[in-house]
């Protein structure tokens, strides 16, 4: 699954700011990485489900450094309305002082105020990750047809007590994923693969 997650187009010394409101709460996550789609699958399994990234951000900037002293400011700013984790994040992933509560408007001005300021790209996260998956195509079509091929291995030699079905599980999450950020599946992916989808248990 990594191979499908990690890019490889990101610019060397480049990092990103990222806010990350909760889909169904009224709470977000501020941080930083040089790897943002890694970040997004360490905090939530299913990020693409438990974010909104509609309305998430990405600020784009040259240097970590940048990045860190950026996301210090938005957190010292707002340190009254610190929040715990939510409960859905692991706990080795969620970090204990980056979680802010009802302050999506104020943090989301201060965003787009820097990226003014400093000329730097300000990304809605959900257009970012497509942009990110339509850079793959070529590995993400390659890499269903081999998950496919190891669920029909799986289903016509393994016994039922044997099986893992984490092939299916590896498929329907690249799907799934592909689907939330508005990729056009039929142009991305074989038929037998959206055919699987179609029919596949649930």
């Amino acid at each position: 699954m990594e191979e499908f997650i990690q890019p490889r187009t990101l610019g060397r010394g480049r990092s990103y700011v990222y806010m990350l409101p909760c889909r169904d709460q009224d709470l977000l996550k501020i941080g930083f990485s040089r790897e943002p789609l890694l970040r997004l699958r360490t905090l939530h399994p299913r990020f693409f489900d438990y974010f909104d990234l509609e309305r998430g951000l990405l600020l784009e900037v040259e240097r970590v450094a940048q990045a860190r002293a950026i996301e210090r400011d938005i957190l010292l700013r707002h340190a009254p309305e610190r929040s715990p984790a939510p409960l859905a994040v692991p706990d080795q992933a969620a970090g204990y002082t980056e979680w802010l509560r009802g302050v999506e408007p104020e943090v989301t001005a201060r965003l787009r105020e820097v990226a003014e300021r400093e000329a730097c790209p300000l990304h809605v996260l959900r257009n970012w990750v497509r942009q990110m998956f339509d850079a793959q195509s070529d590995r993400l079509y390659d890499l269903s047809l081999k998950l496919l091929e190891a669920i029909e291995y799986e289903t016509f030699n393994v016994p039922e007590a044997l099986s893992t079905r984490q092939a299916a599980r590896s498929l329907a999450y690249v799907l799934d994923a592909c689907e939330a950020v508005g990729i056009d599946m039929t142009a991305r992916f074989p038929q037998a693969v959206l055919a699987w989808r179609k029919f596949a248990p649930g």
